[in-house]
């Protein structure tokens, strides 16, 4: 009992003294040069603690400080609305705006970044209509302007806090607290000022325009605004007659979908060059006219001699001036301004309904222009619109007044009925336009309003739009500039009330008309004082004395287009002219600015409308353009589905770093679509993030082991490419010249999607290449002057990655940075708060090398290649193969490689490499035709033309290959019908072969016992390797490794009274292969059946090697003791003299011991004892079985 007590003890005490070295350690490693790593990469965590650092040394506003004096890069924001949260299409449109704006900053300019807010028009005002329950204008006029404004602006910034959080945890650097917002005075006075100017430009009038418009919110919106929200939906479909005035009998057809309309019928038309026929409906013996093409429109299935018959054709010119009679007779009296008659225009087609279209110039935009082109009114002239703000037919249609249009469609068609003047009525699926706030079918609507002359400055704005620059192009060329090319008047006013109002003051008879650019203008014609707000509730009271003796002045009614607003932006958020004014000019237009696809048609647009109109210039001269975040299975990210997951879902799974790499490097940036995947985020981080970190974590770990063992600090040199003569350090710094090079060409002509594949493909050559051939290296087992160059080139490396990098993981590499930099001189330029404040790397033209590049890239194809012969043979890396056989016809091909060959035999783990220019001798020529090629040219002498090409020589295949072409089956064949594939003339069985770059390897596969062994103990090594790993030890924690095979002998077990032969074989193995093991694990290795008793396990692991149990267990370093004692005393005696020594610091014991030149003097209970190392104690198993000291 008690000896049992004395050893739970002792084991006991060994774990605490164990634990305080453990700490020992990292307290000591803290000293070091570098903090440690963490295995366990948590890149959400980290990027919350950099926010954190960032905020303590307050990096942004600190990075604009040291950037003041330098030359200004401009940028434009584009106000989001803060009525909602952000969404994957502001995060990507800020992402490519951060990456971009980082980039300039650190390329030596000053970039102002302001964040801005859309705070007027309807998002607003709907969610205001929806609380308040208001459903007419009237309820807004009974409950107040004042007080439905200040509702609006109660909402307005509501989620603002949650955008400035969710923007900064994504990693953009943007000035919040300088913010701009459109309800400001400031801002809406330089709105006024864009206004007057344009207006004095004579290009702004007044007229009415059939505008999309919005019965639930009382206002017409954009065609941009009607295009946002399409849906199918079922309307009436009706064919009506016009009988001819002068032949009552034959009566015209016309169709529509919107029967509502037909009332404001004042005209049809037709197509002038198009074919028409009256015909006789057999079943009525009615005479008809449609197009001759339309007749399916009519009849079911239309039957000539059965249905109808054709009286005459004619074309539409010979309709042309016919009158009829109106389908109602709420207007006729319009028939002395020309109304009821036939017109013409090219507008008319026959793929739909009958060839002659029902006009309405109050609800048709065609319509409109039709009729005042024919004269039926005149510009300026109130349309005939008998339809109210709510979409209520007014008195004019005593019919049906008060009654919704929409719901009007039925007592219509039932009027038309009974007046026999409908012909046929069916329902009609088709894609309409809903309101995009209030999810309500829009109709179209003559209303007032106040327009830009676009149509006057569109040779300029074409002219403009060819001195900006866009990425992708097409954008530009296409789809901008063809609306450019088509554009028509812009009509800037609405009929709300939250929103700029528009600055115009007129008489009653509207003739006198005042135009106001400034506060101070309108206090000065007013004579009020003290104007702070420009709000309606604040300025509709206030009048202007008329000059003409008409009494005042009073406002119109209305506010601007938010579009207006938003397009004014480069002048309002600055308060241009009022102040600014010689600087601003100085650096219009913006440089950089950014958004999606439909800004084409939005904010692009009417910045480019207004920056002609006032400078003749536009506004911005470089611009990115980003494609739709649309959800996972193709269809548009929903709230109601819930069909994405949220953005701060992702971030706070996998990093902000990830989610924008993601987006950077995807169809997006190229105004293509994108799929969002959650998937595609976790890739970023497992295929970019974890080998960039590991690289990194591999460098500090070894750079602490170089330490340690050197007994020096660990300095950067940031000439090392100049000192290393190692052949892989100048490909990588080569490489990484030619990355710097390719990023600063890319990124200045803004072509993100040519810059991170190059980013990532260097980090995987560094990770997968560089690190993986220098591994040994790095770790000291070619000397510590290779080891410290090594390390030297990867601190160098990383560090300019960190730079490089830096736009677009601004997390991650100032993780990076901060640890990196503790081998900087303090007094280094290179050394500062934040890798944010370095700029981006210069090209290093001395350490650029195309021709290392070039056979560094030939080695990694021959690599490749050997790696895929081992997979089609099932051959593990780990197993050892004696050769590797590499032909190619160039011998430069040949040289580049066979002087880097020591990494071919490295990482294909093969004996020997041999090369030969020889192809004939090892290679044969085979062709795949390419048959759907060849169907397509040859037709039916295809098939016998492919069997013939299957069966070609290599001789016929190598002269096809040379001279491009050759006769097959009487047939001309080229080289571009047919695939041309190397294959191997050997033995397959013994060989695997694999080509590329017009060559092929040839990889000897078979396996010998001693092949076999060496494959076994490499197993054996990343067994030991792998499970100090997960004993979470550091590569300088010593361990002693003790193995045994539970089916070997040698473990004194027997299998059912047989020895296992393949038990032996592996133990065997390991044992032969002792001196390689401890080489490659730079620890002690021993049979398990030496592991002392007394020895503290760090882990134990039973794995499978050769279809083998092999138990591997790992233990801390400890003393062993002689088998006999008794000299010095009982054994009880030497119990407590075994024990006692135990207990001493395992370290300090070692240390004492080369003062005391291998003695220990020791005392129990007072008696003096000498132990001598070497005969009464040993430090370790090797020791004791006389093998070389570790």
């Amino acid at each position: 009992f008690l000896s049992r007590f004395l050893i739970e003890l002792i084991e006991c005490m060994i774990s605490c003294v164990n634990r305080f070295l453990r700490g020992a350690t990292q307290r000591k490693m803290v000293e070091r040069t570098f903090n440690s790593v963490s295995a366990k990469f948590d890149f959400a965590k980290q990027e919350e603690e950099i926010l954190a650092y960032w905020k303590k040394i307050d990096a942004f506003q600190t990075s604009l400080k040291l950037a003041e004096g330098r030359p200004r890069f401009t940028f434009y924001d584009g106000p989001p609305f803060a009525t909602g949260l952000p969404h994957y299409g502001h995060l990507l449109a800020g992402s490519i705006k951060d990456v971009v704006t980082r980039f300039a900053a650190q390329t030596g300019f000053y970039v102002e970044r302001r964040f801005g807010w859309d705070t007027h028009g309807l998002p607003v005002e709907h969610e205001i209509d929806i609380k308040l329950g208001i459903k007419t204008r009237q309820d807004v006029m009974d409950l107040g302007i004042d007080k439905y404004n200040a509702e609006c602006r109660k909402i307005v910034m509501r989620y603002s806090r949650e955008w400035e959080e969710i923007v900064t945890r994504s990693g953009r650097w943007i000035d919040f607290k300088n913010d701009y917002k459109t309800l400001d005075t400031s801002y809406m006075e330089s709105v006024w000022w864009v206004f007057k100017t344009i207006y004095d430009k004579q290009l702004v009038y007044q007229g009415y325009k059939v505008m999309p418009y919005s019965t639930h919110l009382n206002t017409s919106l954009s065609n941009f605004e009607a295009n946002l929200n399409y849906k199918d939906v079922q309307d009436p479909s009706v064919v009506v007659s016009f009988p001819l005035v002068k032949d009552p009998e034959t009566k015209l057809l016309a169709w529509t979908t919107t029967p509502w309309t037909l009332p404001s019928n004042l005209a049809v038309c037709v197509r002038e060059s198009m074919d028409y026929m009256k015909i006789k409906d057999l079943k009525t013996g009615s005479f008809w006219i449609l197009s001759v093409n339309r007749l399916e429109q009519i009849y079911k299935k239309p039957k000539k001699g059965k249905n109808y018959e054709i009286i005459e054709t004619m074309k539409g010119s010979q309709l042309k001036g016919l009158e009829y009679v109106p389908l109602f007779d709420f207007f006729a009296k319009e028939r002395n301004n020309g109304a009821f008659r036939v017109l013409v225009d090219d507008y008319v087609t026959d793929d739909s309904g009958t060839g002659i279209v029902h006009q309405a110039p109050g609800f048709g935009e065609d319509d409109f222009r039709v009729c005042m082109a024919n004269g039926i009114f005149k510009k300026g002239d109130v349309v005939i619109c008998p339809v109210d703000a709510n979409g209520h037919f007014t008195e004019e249609v005593t019919d049906y007044a008060g009654v919704h249009v929409k719901t009007a469609d039925r007592a219509i068609i039932r009027d038309l009925t009974a007046s026999k003047r409908l012909i046929r009525e069916t329902q009609f699926k088709h894609p309409y336009p809903f309101c995009w706030r209030s999810d309500t079918p829009l109709i179209y609507k003559a209303v007032p309003s106040w327009f830009v002359n676009v149509t006057k400055i569109r040779d300029d704005l074409l002219a403009c739009n060819e001195q900006t620059y866009w990425v992708p192009g097409f954008v530009k060329e296409k789809r901008f500039h063809n609306w450019l090319k088509d554009a028509r008047d812009w009509a800037i006013s609405r009929s709300r009330y939250w929103g700029t109002p528009l600055p115009i003051w007129t008489s009653e008879d509207s003739k006198e008309v005042r135009v106001i650019g400034s506060v101070e203008e309108l206090e000065r014609l007013s004579g009020q004082t003290g104007i702070t707000d420009l709000h309606r509730d604040k300025i509709d009271h206030i009048t202007i004395p008329s000059a003409d003796g008409k009494g005042v002045l009073k406002r119109v009614d209305g506010v601007f287009d938010c579009w207006f607003e938003s397009g004014s932006m480069p002048y309002a958020q600055v308060h241009y002219p009022f102040e600014e004014k010689d600087s601003f000019l100085d650096r219009f237009p913006a440089d950089f600015i950014a958004e999606g696809l439909d800004q084409t048609r939005g904010w692009f647009y009417t910045l480019m409308v207004l920056s002609t109109a006032l400078f003749n210039k536009p506004a911005f001269k470089n611009l990115i353009c980003n494609g739709l975040v649309l959800a996972e299975d193709g269809k548009k990210m929903s709230k109601k589905l819930k069909n994405y997951p949220d953005p701060m879902e992702i971030i706070n799974a996998y990093g902000a770093d990830a989610l924008r790499v993601y987006l950077i490097n995807s169809p997006v940036v190229r105004a293509e679509p994108l799929r969002f995947s959650k998937e595609g985020v976790f890739d970023v981080v497992k295929d970019v993030f974890l080998p960039w970190s590991n690289s990194y974590r591999f460098f500090v770990e070894n750079a602490d082991r170089y330490e340690m063992e050197s007994g020096t600090k660990f300095t950067a040199n940031p000439r090392i490419h100049s000192v290393t003569t190692n052949i892989l350090d100048k490909w990588i710094f080569a490489s990484l010249q030619t990355l710097t090079k390719r990023v600063r060409r890319e990124m200045s002509a803004y072509k993100l999607y040519e810059v991170t594949p190059h980013l990532i493909s260097f980090l995987n050559s560094l990770s997968l290449w560089y690190v993986r051939f220098n591994r040994d290296r790095m770790k000291g087992n070619s000397g510590s002057v290779e080891a410290l160059h090594s390390l030297q080139t990867l601190h160098h490396v990383l560090l300019s990655l960190c730079r490089l990098m830096g736009p677009f993981t601004p997390f991650l590499v100032e993780t990076m940075y901060l640890n990196l930099r503790r081998a900087l001189p303090t007094d280094s330029e290179l050394f500062v708060d934040s890798v944010h404040y370095l700029m981006i790397p210069e090209v290093d033209e001395s350490a650029l090398d195309e021709e290392i590049e070039v056979s560094v890239r030939r080695l990694q194809t021959v690599i490749e290649m050997g790696r895929k012969s081992r997979e089609l043979k099932g051959r593990k890396t780990k197993q050892p193969l004696d050769h590797l056989l590499l032909v190619n016809p160039d011998q430069k091909y040949l040289d580049d490689v066979v002087k880097l060959q020591e990494y071919v035999l490295q990482d294909l783990n093969v004996r020997h490499f041999r090369v030969s220019s020889e192809l004939q001798a090892f290679v044969k020529l085979t062709c795949v035709p390419d048959r759907k090629r060849l169907g397509v040219r040859l037709k039916r002498n295809a098939p016998k033309v492919c069997k013939a090409l299957y069966d070609f020589s290599h001789e016929q295949v190598s002269s096809l290959q040379e001279t491009g072409k050759a006769i097959v089956e009487g047939c001309e064949v080229f080289s571009e019908d047919v695939a041309i594939e190397m294959g191997f003339k050997g033995d397959a069985e013994k060989f695997s072969s694999s080509s590329a770059d017009g060559g092929i390897v040839v990889l000897s596969t078979e396996l010998t016992p001693d092949l076999l062994e060496e494959g076994y103990a490499r197993e054996f090594v990343s067994r030991v390797q792998r499970l100090r790993k997960k004993a979470k030890l550091n590569q300088s924690m010593p361990v002693e490794v003790f193995y045994g095979c539970p089916s070997s002998p040698s473990n004194g077990v027997i299998m059912n009274g047989v020895d296992d032969a393949k038990a032996v074989e592996l133990d065997s193995a390991i044992a032969h292969r002792n001196d390689y093991i401890r080489h490659q694990t730079r620890q002690c290795l021993n049979h398990q059946k030496y592991q002392p008793k007394h020895a503290v396990v760090i882990e134990t692991e039973t794995s499978d090697i050769a279809g083998q149990p092999c138990t591997i267990t790992l233990t801390r370093p400890c003393v062993v003791f002689s088998s006999d004692l008794s000299s010095h005393g009982s054994e009880d005696f030497c119990s407590e003299l075994r024990e006692f020594v135990c207990t001493k610091n395992y370290a300090s014991l070692k240390k004492d011991l080369t003062k005391s030149q291998g003695t220990l003097t020791v005392n129990i209970g007072g008696k003096e004892v000498v132990l001598s190392r070497g005969v009464d104690f040993f430090l370790n198993v090797d020791e004791q079985l006389k093998c070389p000291v570790s």
